[in-house]
C-alpha cells in the first residue's frame, strides 16, 4: 500500500510537470527546432528549482520555530532502507506545544504556500509557470509521502508526523490524515479551479491543523 501511495504521488508530480510543458507550447509561438531543446531544459530546470525552493522553505519553517523557542537546532544524518538523507533536530525537553509547533511548521509553510499560489494563480495548471508548479508539486508530494509514512508508521524515528502524534497524544495515522487532506484538496483545486468545495475544505483542514496548537 505504501508503494502505491508513492507511485500515485510521483504521478501527480509528473502530471504537473507535463502541464508546465503543455502550457508553454500553447502560450508561446512555435520556436525554431534549434530552440526547442533549450526551452525544454529551461522549463525543467525551473521546475526542479521550484521544488528545491519549497524543500528549503519547509526546513526553514522548522528552523524558524527552533530559533523562537531557543531549541538549538542541528542537522543529523539519517537513512531509511539504505537511502541517506538528513533531519533537522533540536534539544529535548521542550513542552508538547513547542514540539508540535516545530514539527508542524514545515507543513504549515507548504500549506500556506499552496494557498497563496492557488489564490494568485487560480488557473496555474494552464499557465507557463514551471517554477511555481515545481514548488506546488513538491508541497503536494511531500505531504502525500509523509502521510504514507504516518499510516504505516514507517521511516526514521525523527519524522515530523511521529513527533506531531507524540505531542498531541494521537495515533500517528490520524496525523497522516491531517496533512493528507489539504494536499489532496489542493490537487483537486489545481485541476478544477472552480471546485469551491475543495477550496473551502482545504482551508478548513489547514486552519484545523494550526488550531491544534491550542490543544
Amino acid at each position: 500500500m505504501l508503494a502505491h501511495l508513492f507511485i500515485a504521488a510521483f504521478q501527480v508530480v509528473a502530471a504537473i510537470g507535463a502541464t508546465a510543458e503543455l502550457a508553454s507550447a500553447q502560450d508561446e509561438p512555435t520556436p525554431p527546432v534549434t530552440q526547442s531543446v533549450p526551452s525544454t531544459a529551461s522549463s525543467t530546470g525551473l521546475f526542479i528549482l521550484g521544488a528545491g525552493t519549497a524543500l528549503a522553505a519547509h526546513e526553514g519553517g522548522h528552523l524558524l520555530f527552533d530559533a523562537i523557542f531557543d531549541a538549538h537546532p542541528g542537522v543529523m544524518k539519517v537513512s531509511y532502507n539504505g537511502i541517506p538523507f538528513f533531519a533537522i533536530t533540536h534539544d529535548a525537553g521542550l513542552s508538547d506545544r513547542q514540539e508540535f509547533v516545530i514539527d508542524s511548521a514545515g507543513f504549515w509553510v507548504q500549506e500556506g504556500t499552496n494557498e497563496w499560489l492557488l489564490h494568485k494563480h487560480p488557473d496555474l495548471r494552464h499557465e507557463h509557470q514551471p517554477y511555481l508548479k515545481g514548488a506546488f508539486a513538491f508541497n503536494v508530494l511531500a505531504s502525500v509521502v509523509y502521510a504514507g509514512a504516518a499510516f504505516f508508521r514507517t521511516g526514521p524515528p525523527e519524522r515530523d508526523t511521529r513527533g506531531m502524534a507524540a505531542s498531541l497524544g494521537w495515533k500517528e495515522p490520524y496525523v497522516g490524515l491531517l496533512i493528507l487532506a489539504p494536499a489532496i484538496l489542493d490537487a483537486v483545486r489545481y485541476y478544477d479551479p472552480h471546485a469551491k468545495w475543495a477550496a473551502w475544505g482545504s482551508r478548513g483542514a489547514k486552519i484545523t491543523g494550526v488550531l491544534l496548537v491550542l490543544k
